[in-house]
Protein backbone atom coordinates (compact mmCIF):
# COMPACT_ATOMS: atom_id res chain seq x y z
CA UNK A 1 0.00 0.00 0.00
CA UNK A 2 1.46 4.04 -0.94
CA UNK A 3 2.87 5.36 2.09
CA UNK A 4 2.91 9.24 2.44
CA UNK A 5 5.93 11.14 0.89
CA UNK A 6 8.72 11.74 3.17
CA UNK A 7 9.70 15.13 2.61
CA UNK A 8 6.15 17.24 3.70
CA UNK A 9 4.49 19.84 1.35
CA UNK A 10 5.30 23.51 1.41
CA UNK A 11 2.82 26.37 1.49
CA UNK A 12 -0.90 26.18 0.81
CA UNK A 13 -2.05 22.54 1.16
CA UNK A 14 -4.67 21.89 -1.81
CA UNK A 15 -6.40 18.76 -2.33
CA UNK A 16 -3.88 18.14 -5.42
CA UNK A 17 -0.71 18.65 -3.22
CA UNK A 18 -2.06 16.10 -0.38
CA UNK A 19 -3.54 13.62 -2.51
CA UNK A 20 0.26 13.39 -4.09
CA UNK A 21 2.05 13.78 -0.76
CA UNK A 22 0.07 10.66 0.42
CA UNK A 23 0.47 8.72 -3.16
CA UNK A 24 -3.19 8.37 -3.44
CA UNK A 25 -5.59 9.49 -6.42
CA UNK A 26 -7.50 12.77 -5.67
CA UNK A 27 -10.57 11.24 -6.37
CA UNK A 28 -9.39 8.92 -3.49
CA UNK A 29 -8.78 11.57 -0.88
CA UNK A 30 -12.04 13.72 -1.82
CA UNK A 31 -14.53 10.77 -1.28
CA UNK A 32 -12.44 10.59 2.24
CA UNK A 33 -12.65 14.15 2.97
CA UNK A 34 -16.21 14.73 2.09
CA UNK A 35 -17.39 11.62 3.85
CA UNK A 36 -19.14 10.10 0.94
CA UNK A 37 -21.04 7.44 0.93
CA UNK A 38 -18.20 5.84 -1.35
CA UNK A 39 -15.81 6.21 0.99
CA UNK A 40 -16.71 2.89 2.88
CA UNK A 41 -15.43 0.92 0.10
CA UNK A 42 -11.92 2.55 1.07
CA UNK A 43 -9.45 0.80 3.43
CA UNK A 44 -10.20 2.33 7.30
CA UNK A 45 -6.35 2.61 7.40
CA UNK A 46 -6.35 4.41 4.55
CA UNK A 47 -9.06 6.56 5.30
CA UNK A 48 -7.30 7.16 9.07
CA UNK A 49 -3.99 8.25 7.12
CA UNK A 50 -5.78 10.77 4.60
CA UNK A 51 -7.66 12.41 7.64
CA UNK A 52 -4.43 12.57 9.83
CA UNK A 53 -2.70 14.00 7.01
CA UNK A 54 -5.21 16.85 6.31
CA UNK A 55 -5.00 17.58 10.38
CA UNK A 56 -1.40 17.80 10.51
CA UNK A 57 -0.74 19.45 6.97
CA UNK A 58 -3.82 22.17 8.15
CA UNK A 59 -5.44 21.30 4.91
CA UNK A 60 -8.30 23.46 3.81
CA UNK A 61 -10.41 22.95 0.80
CA UNK A 62 -10.79 25.20 -2.03
CA UNK A 63 -14.20 26.37 -1.92
CA UNK A 64 -14.58 28.50 -4.62
CA UNK A 65 -13.08 25.76 -6.65
CA UNK A 66 -15.67 23.57 -5.17
CA UNK A 67 -18.52 25.91 -6.59
CA UNK A 68 -17.58 26.32 -9.87
CA UNK A 69 -17.59 22.01 -10.28
CA UNK A 70 -20.98 22.02 -8.56
CA UNK A 71 -22.39 25.28 -10.07
CA UNK A 72 -23.30 26.19 -6.32
CA UNK A 73 -21.48 28.15 -3.93
CA UNK A 74 -22.64 26.15 -0.38
CA UNK A 75 -23.85 28.82 1.14
CA UNK A 76 -27.58 30.93 1.61
CA UNK A 77 -28.47 34.29 2.55
CA UNK A 78 -30.43 34.42 5.92
CA UNK A 79 -32.86 37.73 6.47
CA UNK A 80 -34.40 38.31 9.57
CA UNK A 81 -35.67 41.88 11.29
CA UNK A 82 -33.12 40.80 14.25
CA UNK A 83 -32.22 37.90 16.15
CA UNK A 84 -33.24 38.67 19.56
CA UNK A 85 -33.85 36.25 22.23
CA UNK A 86 -37.21 34.28 22.06
CA UNK A 87 -38.87 33.67 18.46
CA UNK A 88 -35.86 34.38 15.86
CA UNK A 89 -33.24 32.01 18.51
CA UNK A 90 -35.61 29.30 18.36
CA UNK A 91 -36.13 29.33 14.76
CA UNK A 92 -32.19 30.10 13.89
CA UNK A 93 -31.67 26.98 15.79
CA UNK A 94 -33.77 24.80 13.54
CA UNK A 95 -32.06 26.12 11.03
CA UNK A 96 -28.51 26.26 11.66
CA UNK A 97 -28.93 22.46 12.80
CA UNK A 98 -29.78 21.82 8.91
CA UNK A 99 -27.28 23.82 7.27
CA UNK A 100 -24.65 22.53 9.05
CA UNK A 101 -25.49 19.03 8.64
CA UNK A 102 -25.82 19.55 5.13
CA UNK A 103 -22.26 21.31 5.22
CA UNK A 104 -24.08 24.59 3.91
CA UNK A 105 -22.45 27.74 5.11
CA UNK A 106 -24.82 30.75 5.72
CA UNK A 107 -24.76 34.67 5.95
CA UNK A 108 -27.24 36.07 8.27
CA UNK A 109 -28.50 39.73 7.95
CA UNK A 110 -30.63 41.77 9.92
CA UNK A 111 -32.66 44.85 8.76
CA UNK A 112 -34.22 45.80 11.51
CA UNK A 113 -37.67 47.00 9.08
CA UNK A 114 -35.79 49.30 7.19
CA UNK A 115 -37.03 49.17 3.62
CA UNK A 116 -33.58 50.12 1.77
CA UNK A 117 -31.50 47.36 3.98
CA UNK A 118 -34.41 44.41 2.70
CA UNK A 119 -33.98 46.14 -0.87
CA UNK A 120 -30.10 46.53 -0.53
CA UNK A 121 -28.51 42.98 1.52
CA UNK A 122 -30.35 40.26 -1.10
CA UNK A 123 -28.46 42.07 -4.05
CA UNK A 124 -25.65 42.08 -1.86
CA UNK A 125 -25.63 38.53 -1.01
CA UNK A 126 -26.34 37.95 -4.76
CA UNK A 127 -23.31 39.00 -5.41
CA UNK A 128 -21.81 36.79 -3.10
CA UNK A 129 -23.37 34.14 -4.90
CA UNK A 130 -25.79 32.16 -2.15
CA UNK A 131 -27.87 29.43 -3.54
CA UNK A 132 -30.90 30.55 -1.98
CA UNK A 133 -32.82 32.73 0.80
CA UNK A 134 -34.49 32.21 3.94
CA UNK A 135 -36.55 34.74 4.91
CA UNK A 136 -37.45 34.86 8.72
CA UNK A 137 -40.76 37.17 9.34
CA UNK A 138 -39.70 38.96 6.45
CA UNK A 139 -41.98 39.58 3.57
CA UNK A 140 -40.73 38.43 0.15
CA UNK A 141 -43.09 40.94 -1.88
CA UNK A 142 -39.84 43.28 -2.32
CA UNK A 143 -37.13 40.72 -3.01
CA UNK A 144 -36.69 39.63 -6.42
CA UNK A 145 -33.68 36.93 -6.54
CA UNK A 146 -32.77 34.08 -9.26
CA UNK A 147 -32.47 31.66 -6.58
CA UNK A 148 -34.81 29.58 -4.60
CA UNK A 149 -36.40 31.55 -1.73
CA UNK A 150 -38.41 30.24 1.64
CA UNK A 151 -40.24 32.16 4.09
CA UNK A 152 -41.19 31.63 7.70
CA UNK A 153 -44.19 33.34 8.94
CA UNK A 154 -43.84 35.79 6.01
CA UNK A 155 -47.21 34.98 4.75
CA UNK A 156 -45.52 35.67 1.05
CA UNK A 157 -47.84 34.68 -2.02
CA UNK A 158 -45.25 34.84 -4.43
CA UNK A 159 -44.06 33.15 -7.26
CA UNK A 160 -40.81 31.34 -6.51
CA UNK A 161 -41.54 31.18 -2.37
CA UNK A 162 -42.46 28.95 -0.48
CA UNK A 163 -44.24 29.96 2.80
CA UNK A 164 -43.59 28.05 6.98
CA UNK A 165 -46.32 29.31 8.21
CA UNK A 166 -48.53 28.53 11.93
CA UNK A 167 -52.13 27.62 11.48
CA UNK A 168 -53.00 30.83 13.14
CA UNK A 169 -56.87 30.25 13.56
CA UNK A 170 -56.40 26.51 15.54
CA UNK A 171 -53.63 28.28 17.91
CA UNK A 172 -56.04 31.27 18.07
CA UNK A 173 -58.55 28.86 19.35
CA UNK A 174 -56.85 26.51 21.90
CA UNK A 175 -56.34 29.89 23.80
CA UNK A 176 -59.39 31.47 23.77
CA UNK A 177 -61.61 28.18 24.58
CA UNK A 178 -58.95 27.68 27.50
CA UNK A 179 -59.98 30.94 28.61
CA UNK A 180 -63.56 30.75 27.65
CA UNK A 181 -63.65 27.50 29.60
CA UNK A 182 -62.18 29.01 32.72
CA UNK A 183 -65.07 31.72 32.87
CA UNK A 184 -63.22 34.24 31.52
CA UNK A 185 -65.82 37.08 29.29
CA UNK A 186 -63.96 40.10 29.79
CA UNK A 187 -60.36 39.79 27.80
CA UNK A 188 -57.83 41.96 26.63
CA UNK A 189 -55.71 41.61 23.76
CA UNK A 190 -52.41 42.73 22.89
CA UNK A 191 -52.11 42.91 19.02
CA UNK A 192 -48.82 42.66 17.61
CA UNK A 193 -46.92 45.82 15.95
CA UNK A 194 -47.68 46.67 12.39
CA UNK A 195 -44.22 45.62 10.56
CA UNK A 196 -44.65 41.92 11.81
CA UNK A 197 -46.43 39.56 9.14
CA UNK A 198 -48.42 37.75 11.57
CA UNK A 199 -50.11 40.33 13.71
CA UNK A 200 -52.84 40.58 10.83
CA UNK A 201 -53.01 37.08 10.56
CA UNK A 202 -53.19 36.67 13.95
CA UNK A 203 -55.76 39.51 14.60
CA UNK A 204 -58.38 38.47 12.08
CA UNK A 205 -58.02 34.44 13.35
CA UNK A 206 -59.03 35.90 17.22
CA UNK A 207 -62.08 38.04 15.58
CA UNK A 208 -63.15 35.00 13.71
CA UNK A 209 -62.37 32.30 16.64
CA UNK A 210 -64.51 34.78 19.26
CA UNK A 211 -67.58 35.02 16.80
CA UNK A 212 -67.38 31.51 16.52
CA UNK A 213 -67.28 31.06 20.62
CA UNK A 214 -69.84 33.95 21.42
CA UNK A 215 -66.80 36.18 22.86
CA UNK A 216 -67.60 39.75 22.56
CA UNK A 217 -63.96 42.18 22.17
CA UNK A 218 -64.36 44.92 23.63
CA UNK A 219 -61.97 47.80 22.21
CA UNK A 220 -61.60 49.51 24.85
CA UNK A 221 -59.59 46.28 25.84
CA UNK A 222 -57.45 46.16 22.58
CA UNK A 223 -53.96 47.44 21.99
CA UNK A 224 -50.95 47.39 20.15
CA UNK A 225 -47.45 47.02 20.79
CA UNK A 226 -46.32 50.22 19.19
CA UNK A 227 -43.95 49.89 16.30
CA UNK A 228 -41.58 52.43 17.09
CA UNK A 229 -40.86 50.18 20.45
CA UNK A 230 -39.89 47.50 17.39
CA UNK A 231 -36.60 49.62 16.80
CA UNK A 232 -33.81 50.33 17.77
CA UNK A 233 -33.37 53.63 17.17
CA UNK A 234 -35.59 54.06 20.57
CA UNK A 235 -32.59 52.83 22.77
CA UNK A 236 -34.44 49.81 23.62
CA UNK A 237 -34.30 46.06 22.58
CA UNK A 238 -36.75 45.24 19.66
CA UNK A 239 -37.72 41.76 22.13
CA UNK A 240 -37.52 43.81 25.34
CA UNK A 241 -40.34 43.02 27.44
CA UNK A 242 -41.22 46.57 27.49
CA UNK A 243 -42.59 46.30 24.51
CA UNK A 244 -45.81 44.21 26.63
CA UNK A 245 -44.79 46.40 29.44
CA UNK A 246 -45.56 49.57 28.48
CA UNK A 247 -49.25 49.08 26.41
CA UNK A 248 -50.38 47.09 30.01
CA UNK A 249 -49.56 49.55 31.63
CA UNK A 250 -51.14 51.99 29.62
CA UNK A 251 -54.53 50.00 29.31
CA UNK A 252 -54.01 49.73 33.56
CA UNK A 253 -54.52 53.46 33.64
CA UNK A 254 -57.74 53.58 31.78
CA UNK A 255 -59.13 50.37 33.02
CA UNK A 256 -59.11 46.93 35.58
CA UNK A 257 -62.36 45.69 34.31
CA UNK A 258 -61.30 42.40 32.50
CA UNK A 259 -59.94 38.46 34.00
CA UNK A 260 -57.52 37.72 31.00
CA UNK A 261 -55.26 38.82 28.77
CA UNK A 262 -53.78 37.25 25.40
CA UNK A 263 -50.48 38.42 24.13
CA UNK A 264 -48.85 38.91 20.91
CA UNK A 265 -45.62 36.51 22.14
CA UNK A 266 -44.12 35.62 25.31
CA UNK A 267 -41.76 38.56 25.73
CA UNK A 268 -44.66 41.11 26.28
CA UNK A 269 -46.25 38.66 27.80
CA UNK A 270 -43.77 38.91 30.26
CA UNK A 271 -43.71 42.61 29.82
CA UNK A 272 -47.49 42.78 30.98
CA UNK A 273 -46.99 40.75 34.41
CA UNK A 274 -44.70 42.74 35.51
CA UNK A 275 -47.19 45.83 34.85
CA UNK A 276 -49.77 43.40 36.15
CA UNK A 277 -47.76 43.03 39.69
CA UNK A 278 -47.01 46.78 39.71
CA UNK A 279 -50.60 47.46 39.45
CA UNK A 280 -50.73 45.31 42.67
CA UNK A 281 -53.48 43.13 40.88
CA UNK A 282 -52.35 38.89 41.13
CA UNK A 283 -51.84 36.68 38.32
CA UNK A 284 -53.97 34.62 37.78
CA UNK A 285 -55.84 35.22 41.23
CA UNK A 286 -56.78 38.79 39.30
CA UNK A 287 -55.75 38.32 36.19
CA UNK A 288 -55.32 35.42 33.59
CA UNK A 289 -51.89 35.86 31.20
CA UNK A 290 -51.59 33.89 27.80
CA UNK A 291 -48.14 34.39 25.79
CA UNK A 292 -47.31 33.49 22.15
CA UNK A 293 -44.16 31.35 21.26
CA UNK A 294 -43.34 29.29 24.03
CA UNK A 295 -39.88 30.50 24.34
CA UNK A 296 -37.64 29.30 26.56
CA UNK A 297 -37.96 31.18 29.23
CA UNK A 298 -41.72 31.19 29.42
CA UNK A 299 -41.74 28.08 31.79
CA UNK A 300 -39.31 30.00 34.38
CA UNK A 301 -41.12 33.34 34.22
CA UNK A 302 -43.14 34.19 37.57
CA UNK A 303 -45.91 32.67 37.55
CA UNK A 304 -44.65 30.42 34.79
CA UNK A 305 -46.54 31.28 31.57
CA UNK A 306 -49.38 29.71 29.95
CA UNK A 307 -48.52 29.91 25.98
CA UNK A 308 -49.61 28.89 22.44
CA UNK A 309 -46.44 26.79 21.60
CA UNK A 310 -45.23 27.37 18.24
CA UNK A 311 -43.02 24.57 16.53
CA UNK A 312 -39.73 26.96 16.02
CA UNK A 313 -37.03 24.86 16.09
CA UNK A 314 -39.36 22.42 13.66
CA UNK A 315 -40.06 25.59 11.62
CA UNK A 316 -36.14 26.49 10.92
CA UNK A 317 -35.27 22.99 10.21
CA UNK A 318 -37.72 22.46 7.89
CA UNK A 319 -37.44 25.52 6.11
CA UNK A 320 -33.42 24.73 6.04
CA UNK A 321 -34.44 21.65 4.47
CA UNK A 322 -36.85 22.54 1.93
CA UNK A 323 -34.69 25.49 0.42
CA UNK A 324 -32.04 22.97 -0.01
CA UNK A 325 -34.13 20.38 -1.96
CA UNK A 326 -35.41 23.20 -3.89
CA UNK A 327 -31.66 24.31 -4.34
CA UNK A 328 -30.68 20.38 -5.10
CA UNK A 329 -34.45 19.80 -7.56
CA UNK A 330 -34.63 23.30 -9.14
CA UNK A 331 -36.93 22.03 -11.94
CA UNK A 332 -39.71 20.35 -9.25
CA UNK A 333 -42.64 21.84 -7.96
CA UNK A 334 -43.07 22.88 -4.35
CA UNK A 335 -46.00 23.55 -2.15
CA UNK A 336 -46.65 27.45 -2.24
CA UNK A 337 -47.54 27.09 1.85
CA UNK A 338 -46.82 24.49 4.03
CA UNK A 339 -48.93 25.09 7.54
CA UNK A 340 -47.26 23.93 11.21
CA UNK A 341 -49.55 23.01 14.42
CA UNK A 342 -49.36 24.59 17.81
CA UNK A 343 -49.77 23.18 21.12
CA UNK A 344 -51.49 25.07 24.23
CA UNK A 345 -49.02 24.51 26.92
CA UNK A 346 -50.95 25.44 30.31
CA UNK A 347 -49.07 26.65 33.03
CA UNK A 348 -49.71 28.86 36.43
CA UNK A 349 -50.22 32.17 34.97
CA UNK A 350 -54.09 30.98 34.16
CA UNK A 351 -56.78 30.25 36.40
CA UNK A 352 -61.00 30.60 36.65
CA UNK A 353 -61.83 33.65 36.30
CA UNK A 354 -62.29 35.49 39.66
CA UNK A 355 -60.73 32.82 41.14
CA UNK A 356 -63.99 30.07 40.42
CA UNK A 357 -65.12 28.76 37.63
CA UNK A 358 -68.56 30.03 35.93
CA UNK A 359 -71.84 28.32 36.53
Amino acid sequence: MPRSKSVEPAGHVNLRTLAEHLELSQTTVSLVLNNSPSAKSIPQETRNRVMEAATRLNYRPNYFARSLRQSRSMSVGVLAPDLSEGYFTRVMSGVVQELTSAHYFYFTACHDWKKELIDQYPRMLVERAVDGFLLLNTPAEQISVPVPVVAISAHSPVQNVTNIVLDHHKAVEIALKHLFELGHRRIAFMRGPKAIPDSDYRWQSIQEVAGEIGLRIDPALVVRIDASGWSSKTGEHPMAPEIGFKPMKSLLESTKDFTAVFCFNDIAAIGALRALKDAGLRVPEDVSVVGFDDIQSAAYSTPSLTTVRQPLFEMGQRGAKILLDRIANREADYAAEIVMAPELIVRESTGPANGKLAG
